[in-house]
């Protein structure tokens, strides 16, 4: 059983072991992460590993719920403000592109079908989604399915798309017409 750490020292190592367990798990996945690198780029050992994670599964998704939060808490959501909101996401993808390929692999080894989020943060959008329904500044139809496909366009340019990959270091114009053609287009998606 894993256990948190009650110390400043063990939290900050439990950190250290996250952010080299997303490295590592974005570049391989869980097959072919190694719990030797992870330990050698945290500078923590195995017996710490285990005792905050339990496993290597563990640390896993451990890892996804830490990314999901930080783009959660990272990406201010306002279901009335649903084509800004999309534009935050595709600059959070640019500029954090591990949280889609971990989920890529989550898809690939873990989970391939159904929802694979699930939570208070994303409950609270979907209540947020049918207040702007039911006030009639948002289209009608189910929350999740209209929350979906809005993250589906603004993941259109990240590690996640089939098509194409954008990075940071490309033009600001570049970036710039793509979140004016995704602000467009999900204001005439979510019109009512």
């Amino acid at each position: 059983m894993s256990a948190l750490p009650t110390t400043a020292r063990g939290i900050a190592t439990r950190r250290r072991i996250l952010d080299a367990a997303s490295a590592e798990f974005a570049q391989v996945g869980l097959a072919g992460a190694r719990i030797d690198r992870i330990t050698a780029a945290s500078g923590a050992n195995k017996a710490q590993l285990y005792a905050y994670f339990g496993s290597k599964e563990g640390l896993f998704d451990a890892v996804i719920a830490d990314r999901v939060d930080s783009s959660t808490e990272g990406v201010a959501f306002d279901a009335d403000d649903l084509p800004g909101w999309a534009v935050r996401l595709y600059d959070h993808n640019l500029h954090f592109p591990e949280l889609a390929r971990l989920i890529a692999w989550t898809r690939l080894e873990r989970q391939p079908t159904g929802r694979w989020f699930d939570g208070a943060q994303h409950e609270s959008k979907l209540a947020a989604v049918e207040a702007a329904q039911a006030a009639g500044r948002v289209r009608a139809g189910d929350p999740a399915d209209l929350l979906i496909l809005l993250i589906g366009m603004a993941s259109a340019w990240s590690p996640a798309s089939s098509v194409y990959t954008a990075t940071a270091d490309e033009s600001s114009s570049d970036h710039d017409r793509r979140r004016a053609l995704l602000r467009d287009s999900v204001a005439r998606t979510v019109m009512p």
